[in-house]
């Protein structure tokens, strides 16, 4: 496996050089230029395995295209289609979403195969299709842009890269008198609900098809358009199966080519859409005009190249390069880019638009997740892009009534809880992104913040998740009752963090009465702390707290908090950590609970204890995002020691740089994200907030090469892993005696200087 990635990653820094001295390739996703090959560093694997649910498809940064191959079908590990400990390929699907908790997509499979076409019905739930390949991951290459794999049962060296919106196959076939392609449109991953399905033969090179499927997102819609480079016949696969008690439609097309020579190659050229059959063959064709697999594979490892140059590391240890340069790598994955070559996409109305292809709509927007530390990072390495993101996510909200809370392919799936698309707005606006218009993203806010069931186009299952009970108590009288509503003190500790958010926008248009009400539902965490057991928790309509309680208990999904227990949740105050100090006694017993929190066993208690909650040092769980900021909790008692001292830990023995590499799920590049901002040092506790908590950097020198031209260095002076303390702090030469800096400094460029030791400076 080693000497295996090392020869590739020898192989990708040949050709990246001779494509850059014969100018082959094109200048994408990054101002910055480099002849270092930044691709050896990465290890897309990292996640596969575990409960990561990362793929290791092949596909350019933010791509709306995903092709990957899928080994299973059903289950939590079959979220993004690849589980590394499988052994079999079912083939190679087109749409994935990567490291979240739950599955969709896995739309037009194809899979190259010799001899047989097995499409016998697998058992109810069944994780291998009939046509399956074994494979070996001895025989698998996968890079940036690129993915390889020899599917033993056919004898066929299987290849994949792509552009933003089309893919291009490579198919090594043996001489065989049977030789032929699989196209699935009835496959997807889990149970889904396939509707509409249109699947035809318009030439004896060319596929297209079109289906609607119901699961995480409601009403997904996926069009294709596949060109073969040889001519085919083929059968048509048009009926229904019992499969347990269900019957399901089956769509098919089983290709057949003539005789092909012991290493023929065969190509196939596949474009999707959610607008329609032309939007997805003008998608593949005007990207991929020629069968030039090479030049495509080329362009997408340049672009990936150049998107990895935003961040430059000097280190000694090659597996945390490894690590930072993957996580930087699975921070580039989504959101996609939702519009077609021709301008068009599918809208949050159910309908389709003529919009601008230089200024895409992105769809999967995990804002639960990526609010934390996901947009914060790319406000810093990208914000242009950032911005165009918060441009996407008013559109939406223009299109389908309100603020999305976890959009997928322009649904409402009404997943999680609060309305994190509000701090991600206000962290934009406040940083300094100002190419929207504000007045209309505060009205934006307000109105997701309000229980109000009108005008939302979705259906009502969904609309009465957007439009939760919650909302309506704690706007009608100041708290979420744990008798109203499930998950009760999560979802207001959230409100109270979004309507700080809501509060600082309302000072930036001039709302002084708006400021004040959001200000004061701020402060609305407060209700939900009892002194006599030192921990946030529920509370009913009769002002009684919830009994029995025990704060490691969790009933996932179906208790007070969500995804986690009230040792985790009563730290989520991250807009008013001085507030919470107070509440709970004072810096010295708030200090004694942040010790308590990560010196307490580690036992979850509960019959259906959610399997989210992961990656524990004590109670803290670095697996799930509710815990994320709680570790620079120490910086703002006045211990920062500590706060390093656990940084350190979390960056040394929660991430690894093999298949099972990340505590939980990656969840669209949020739990990457941490990694890459505390592994430079530093870390935002508050979104909206443009501050910086400092934890411990690893690395020897970083520099940020940032899209003003400027470059913001973090030097570390006597680094090594047993130097984790910072004993002093420069910024720009001037000496930090405090472990906070602004968003400012970072992008006015500068230095960033820390000399570290092995004991804590008190």
């Amino acid at each position: 496996m080693k000497l295996k990635k090392h020869l590739s990653s020898i192989a990708a820094t040949v050709l990246l050089a001779m494509l850059m001295a014969t100018g082959m390739v094109t200048t994408s996703c990054s101002q910055q230029q480099t002849n270092e090959n930044y691709l050896q560093y990465v290890n897309v694997f990292i996640g596969t395995g575990g409960h990561g649910h990362t793929y290791p498809g092949a596909v350019v940064p933010y791509g709306g295209i995903q092709p990957s191959p899928d080994t299973r079908i059903y289950g939590w590990d079959a979220c993004s289609g690849y589980y590394y400990n499988d052994s079999t390929i079912n083939g190679f699907s087109h749409t994935h979403l990567s490291g979240t908790g739950c599955c969709d997509l896995g739309d037009v499979l194809l899979m190259p195969t010799v001899g047989n076409q097995d499409i016998t019905q697998e058992e109810e739930r069944g994780q291998t299709k009939a046509y399956a390949s074994a494979f070996s991951h001895e025989r698998e290459v996968a890079e940036p842009g690129y993915y390889s794999v020899m599917l033993d049962r056919y004898g066929i060296k299987a290849e994949i890269t792509s552009t933003t919106r089309g893919a291009i196959h490579r198919w090594t076939f043996p001489k065989s008198e049977d030789a032929g392609v699989i196209v699935d449109l009835d496959y997807a991953l889990d149970d889904q609900i396939n509707f509409e399905m249109q699947l035809d033969v318009i030439s004896d090179t060319e596929v297209v098809g079109h289906k609607m499927t119901k699961y995480w997102a409601f009403d997904q819609y996926i069009n294709f358009y596949a060109k073969f480079s040889k001519p085919f016949t083929y059968t048509i696969v048009d009926d229904t199966v019992t499969v347990g008690e269900k019957q399901k439609p089956r769509r098919k097309a089983l290709l057949k080519f003539a005789n092909t020579e012991e290493g023929e190659v065969i190509y196939a050229k596949v474009g999707v859409s959610a607008v329609d059959i032309d939007g997805a063959k003008n998608n593949v064709l005007s990207e991929i005009p020629e069968w030039d697999f090479d030049g495509v594979k080329a362009d997408a490892q340049k672009r990936w190249n150049d998107y990895l140059a935003k961040i430059d590391i000097e280190t000694s240890d090659a597996d945390q390069r490894t690590i930072f340069y993957t996580a930087l790598y699975h921070a580039g994955l989504q959101p996609y880019n939702f519009t077609d070559a021709d301008g068009r996409y599918y809208g949050m109305d159910m309908k389709v638009h003529q919009g601008d292809v230089n200024k895409p709509v992105y769809t999967i927007f995990s804002t639960w997740d990526t609010f934390r530390a996901w947009h914060p990072l790319q406000t810093i390495i990208a914000p242009e892009f950032n911005g165009e993101l918060v441009n996407s996510l008013l559109l939406k909200a223009r299109e389908g009534g309100i603020l999305p809370m976890w959009e997928l392919h322009s649904n409402y799936t009404g997943c999680m809880i609060g309305y994190h698309s509000v701090p991600i707005i206000a962290d934009a606006y406040l940083k300094g992104y100002r190419d929207l218009d504000i007045n209309e993203a505060y009205k934006a806010m307000r109105r997701v913040a309000e229980y109000d069931t009108t005008g939302i186009i979705a259906p009502k299952a969904v609309v009465d998740i957007l439009m939760n009970p919650a909302k309506y108590w704690k706007n009608k009288i100041g708290y979420v009752p744990c008798d109203k509503d499930n998950e009760a003190v999560a979802k207001a500790l959230e409100f109270a963090y979004n309507d700080w958010c809501i509060a600082q926008i309302a000072k930036e248009v001039g709302d002084t009465a708006g400021a004040a009400l959001y200000e004061k539902f701020a402060q609305g965490y407060k209700t939900y702390y009892d002194p006599e057991v030192g921990y946030m928790r529920g509370k009913d309509s009769q002002g009684n707290w919830r009994t029995p309680f025990d704060p490691a208990r969790s009933t996932h999904r179906s208790d007070d908090y969500c995804e986690g227990n009230a040792w985790q949740w009563s730290w989520f105050v991250p807009h008013d950590p001085e507030g919470l100090m107070e509440l709970v006694g004072g810096k010295d017993t708030f200090n004694a609970k942040l010790d308590a929190l990560f010196a307490a066993s580690s036992e979850i208690t509960g019959e259906a204890v959610s399997a989210d909650i992961s990656g524990l040092i004590g109670q803290y769980a670095h697996g799930n995002e509710p815990s994320h900021h709680i570790i620079h909790f120490y910086n703002y008692g006045g211990q920062p020691w500590k706060t390093q001292e656990l940084v350190d830990q979390v960056l040394y023995t929660l991430y690894f740089n093999n298949d099972n590499g990340l505590s939980g799920n990656e969840d669209c590049g949020q739990m990457s994200a941490w990694y890459i901002l505390n592994a430079m040092g530093f870390y935002q506790v508050c979104p909206g907030k443009p501050v910086y908590s400092i934890g411990r950097p690893i690395f020897d020198k970083v520099t940020i090469n940032l899209t003003n031209g400027n470059k913001f260095v973090v030097e570390t002076i006597n680094n090594s892993r047993e130097n984790k303390y910072i004993q002093s702090m420069e910024l720009n030469g001037k000496e930090l005696t405090e472990p906070f800096f602004t968003h400012d400094d970072i992008m006015q460029g500068g230095k960033l200087v820390f000399t570290m030791g092995n004991t804590p400076k008190k």
